[in-house]
């Protein structure tokens, strides 16, 4: 699998909360969007892990195609 699979055309929003780990799905296999549940095993793709330096709503990528780590940046309207 050399592209990540489209797991939705519009970004999920999150409530991340200050100290928690994330870890987002950057293949868009995993069945838990947008957060990695493992199904990246066998593929050249690793989850963005990260935690959560304060408490405040995001939008995370679901077309897996951001340019901006995890986050939204439209890019699921090209």
């Amino acid at each position: 699998m050399d592209s990540p699979k489209r797991a939705g055309d519009a970004p999920i929003k999150v409530t991340l909360e200050a100290g928690k780990r994330y870890s987002w799905c950057s293949c868009g296999l995993s069945e838990n969007q947008p957060y990695c549940d493992g199904q990246h095993k066998g593929t050249s793709f690793s989850p963005v892990k990260f935690v959560a330096e304060e408490s405040k709503d995001v939008w995370f990528c679901a077309c897996k195609q951001t340019k901006n780590s995890c986050f939204c940046d439209g890019s699921h309207n090209a």
